[in-house]
């Protein structure tokens, strides 16, 4: 095998793609749980209810995401996204305008289908089919400016409720999905078609993985498991994270111990960014899941004690962003980019059914049980996690192709 010429990010796809990253998730994901008291109230629900839909809704994008993962093999991730934008927009509107629990209801179910067609899953193999090459540092550098998406979003969905009705910030953000990240989504299709046109676009190399394919059946389990496993951890604390700390009795300061997630995440993947290309995928994915699980166990020991509370959203911002990154580049390390689409839509199909369970279930086990039970239960879950990474480690790193042509920082070679 012969090394590939080192490859540029391309910055611009990365820029866009890191814009309507943040406002993907946070439209679409982390305003719902600042936005769910409202909605409970105003269709006349309980927050358990309104938080069972959205693990409904969770559920249906998870059964949807090897569909669209074919998809973006077939017809290409960028022109994918710009459809879901449109949905995006389109399902925005329709929870805006939903006069009755029924049509709520099949609206969240059509907006979670619709993010898994322009958040990670499709950015990623979108980063992938602009240069696998390079595709690894890309997904890095995206997951750093996209992890800003919790720290702009919370504060600003909780300073709109101050002067909006729920409805009318749901029209906002479909405002934002239709006239920000549409046209992006369509600029990165005609880029590339544009280079293929003019003959200057990158001819495709096809990346092998450190897993030989007779192994690759139980590989491919094995992380979807662990994936699913964090997911669930991942998904409970950040769909309750905010009304979480205020019932543990932080008040008015759990926005703000909240708004330290995103800085976390940044930080994270800036520190592996400038000092992490000697660990591999699979170290990084292992070292995610110990930061998150830390800190959920931290939090059910402090209760209510500040310094707990804050060492919690940090160490779960930490794992959390580094997790993004496993979930990109660990299937490429493992697998190479032959369907990546598809095989990465199948791996998010596990997390996301795994993790639509989160949200209600961690809020029966708390109304039940009370946080503490609940944090320590999710904590249970995530150490099977790790288990799981750590047995996903040990296979990559025996592989004979692990010590052959697979660095450990993942920039790969074919």
């Amino acid at each position: 095998m012969t090394s590939l010429p080192e490859a540029k990010v391309p910055v611009g796809i990365v820029s866009a793609l890191g814009l309507t990253q943040i406002i993907g998730y946070g439209s679409l994901y982390y305003s719902f749980s600042i936005l769910a008291p409202e909605m409970a109230g105003d269709l006349d629900l309980t927050l358990a209810q309104v938080f069972a839909i959205f693990s409904v809704s969770l559920f249906a994008g998870g059964l949807s995401a090897p569909y669209i993962g074919r998809q973006m093999d077939r017809i290409g991730a960028a022109t994918v996204m710009a459809l879901g934008s449109a949905l995006s927009a389109l399902t925005l509107i329709l929870c805006a305008w939903s006069p009755s629990v029924a049509t709520f209801a099949c609206a969240i179910v059509l907006l979670e289908m619709a993010s898994g067609m322009v958040q990670y899953q499709a950015a990623f193999a979108a980063l992938v089919e602009a240069d696998p090459r390079s595709a690894s540092r890309s997904i890095t550098y995206l997951t750093l400016v996209a992890g800003f998406a919790s720290t702009i979003f919370w504060p600003i969905s909780t300073a709109l409720m101050g002067h909006l009705s729920w409805r009318e910030i749901y029209l906002l953000y479909a405002a934002l999905n239709l006239v920000v990240c549409m046209p992006l989504h369509i600029w990165i299709v005609r880029k590339g078609k544009a280079a293929a046109a003019n003959g200057s676009g990158f001819v495709r190399e096809h990346l092998t993985g450190t897993i030989p394919r007779e192994r690759r059946r139980g590989a491919v389990f094995v992380v979807s498991a662990a994936f699913a496993l964090l997911g669930f951890t991942l998904g409970a604390m950040l769909a309750h994270m905010v009304p979480m700390l205020s019932a543990l009795g932080l008040g008015s300061a759990a926005v703000f111990i909240g708004a330290l997630f995103g800085p976390a995440q940044v930080l994270s993947r800036l520190v592996n960014m400038i000092f992490g290309t000697r660990l591999a995928p699979p170290g990084l994915a292992l070292l995610s899941a110990l930061l998150m699980v830390i800190g959920v166990v931290v939090l059910a020991l402090s209760g209510d004690w500040l310094p707990g509370a804050v060492a919690f959203s940090i160490c779960l911002g930490l794992g959390s962003g580094i997790n993004s990154i496993a979930q990109g580049s660990l299937p490429l390390y493992l697998f190479g980019s032959d369907g990546y689409g598809a095989l990465t839509g199948k791996m998010a199909a596990a997390r996301l059914v795994s993790g639509a369970a989160a949200p209600f279930a961690f809020a029966v086990v708390m109304e039940r049980y009370g946080t503490g039970v609940s944090l320590m239960m999710s904590a249970a879950l995530g150490s099977i996690g790790i288990a799981a990474y750590a047995v996903v480690a040990l296979a990559a790193r025996q592989s004979p192709a692990a010590h052959s042509d697979m660095p450990a920082g993942g920039d790969l070679k074919s």
